[in-house]
């Protein structure tokens, strides 16, 4: 059997990870901040979000996967409100609890996603050099709809993620960010993590009531 140190993957990562960029660095970190925080209902996320995503736009840009560059964008105006939701989206201005959407509110997101993917993603191979468009489009336009969820506290929110996430790393390991594939890898875990934290918050506000 052929070890892992017999071939050239320590090699690759090796050399993946010497092309690394600082700003790189400095955005995975905060990005990687920004979802623990989240997952366990800290508002403290929002400010990680805002400094990760500020840090990203440059870098997408740069890599041509221009969705991807513009979702960080978005990012950097749900962040900031994201936190007011958090602080004060709740009934009468107070904090707000986490919910769930109905089965027409999801089959009206995964319809919208994947209407706006085809859109853009023809748009994007036609008119621009965009490396891999309808996957960048995927990744873009159901961030952008799952992001809002969790603006919202949408229980479900972290099992959209969990599609995102993956569909992502493909993206990054085409591109070559090494640690944002890694990031990535890591948000998979962590998306489980908080749906059960979330799923817990929602069940005791129920029994609450």
């Amino acid at each position: 059997m052929t070890s892992i140190f017999d071939s050239g993957l320590l090699s690759d990562l090796s050399s993946a990870w010497a092309a690394t960029s600082n700003i790189e660095i400095v955005a995975v970190v905060f990005g990687l901040l920004y979802i623990v925080l989240a997952a366990k209902e800290n508002s403290g996320c929002w400010p990680a979000a805002f400094i990760g995503t500020g840090t990203s736009i440059y870098l997408f840009w740069d890599g041509k996967i221009y969705m991807e560059s513009l979702l960080n964008v978005y990012y950097l105006i749900m962040a900031v409100y994201g936190w007011w939701q958090w602080q004060h989206g709740g009934d009468e201005k107070s904090t707000l609890a986490v919910s769930r959407f109905t089965r027409q509110q999801h089959a009206f997101a995964i319809s919208l996603i994947l209407t706006l993917t085809l859109i853009s993603g023809y748009f994007l191979a036609l008119k621009t050099d965009a490396a891999l468009p309808y996957l960048d489009s995927f990744t873009t336009w159901a961030a952008v709809v799952t992001t809002w969820m969790v603006t919202r506290k949408i229980l479900e929110n972290w099992l959209y993620w969990l599609v995102i996430n993956s569909a992502a790393i493909v993206l990054f390991v085409d591109r070559g960010f090494l640690l944002y594939a890694i990031l990535y890898a890591l948000y998979i875990a962590i998306a489980v993590f908080g749906y059960l934290q979330w799923r817990d918050a929602y069940t005791r506000a129920l029994n609450v009531r």
